[in-house]
């Protein structure tokens, strides 16, 4: 129970993560180019968080049929939550029910990072301690850019601050989840469930963040910062 507590206390900092996201957008919202800048930023965390953690863990385990099988359902996921993210987009536009739509895409993305966070401290304290780092960044852009988008589907500034703190509640319920899920797993299941969080965070980084980040003019100073990301992540891991 106590081990719990601690890793929910954790992933209180990316939960608040969230809620800063949304009060940044709301009081004075970044340049776009700002935006892209730390969007690299945080794509070259967790890029490193994948490099120096979860897939030398994974080549250690040497489960090879379970990787493939977990890793290959984690890519099939993602894409089905990419098809239903722009089924709904589509449906929103043609039913003006933009607001109810993104709530849903941005409250699935929320809970598998919880998951993930969960599923992290379970595999190991300096994976699950690094996962939060990583996450926290991302989850700070979602919830900067879900305030902007609910902002521009018509939400007042009151609607936008409660639904980012339930994004925030639900990011917490997701891992405490993960966390009970796994306890007292055994190596096989670890095993699938890292190869499993592996897909979806290359996902996160390829196909949100960076995407997101070339959606804008893209200088030699912003194509940088994804590099700043990874080595600062990977010199304060040399220190944990």
């Amino acid at each position: 129970m106590q081990a719990t507590l601690n890793i929910l206390g954790f992933a209180l900092y990316p939960a608040m993560a969230i809620v800063i996201g949304g009060v940044v957008a709301l009081w004075r919202p970044m340049k776009p180019s700002v935006i892209s800048g730390l969007q690299h930023f945080a794509a070259g965390v967790l890029f490193c968080v994948l490099a120096i953690e979860l897939l030398p863990d994974l080549l250690h385990r040497k489960m090879p049929w379970v990787t493939l099988i977990s890793f290959s359902l984690g890519c099939a996921v993602m894409l089905v939550v990419k098809h239903f993210a722009e089924q709904a987009e589509q449906k929103s536009v043609a039913q003006d029910s933009q607001s109810t739509s993104l709530i849903m895409v941005l409250g699935i993305d929320i809970l598998f990072d919880g998951l993930i966070i969960g599923f992290g401290f379970v595999a190991g304290q300096k994976q699950g301690l690094l996962l939060t780092i990583a996450l926290a960044l991302e989850l700070l852009f979602l919830g900067l850019s879900g305030a902007v988008s609910l902002r521009g589907a018509g939400a007042g500034s009151k609607r936008v601050m409660l639904i980012t703190t339930g994004f925030a509640l639900l990011l917490l319920s997701g891992s405490w989840v993960g966390v009970t899920l796994l306890s007292g797993a055994s190596d096989t299941l670890l095993d699938a469930v890292l190869a499993f969080a592996l897909a979806a965070l290359l996902y996160l980084v390829t196909e949100e963040l960076l995407v997101e980040a070339h959606e804008v003019p893209e200088t030699s100073t912003q194509t940088a910062m994804f590099f700043v990301g990874f080595i600062l992540l990977l010199t304060i891991e040399m220190f944990i």
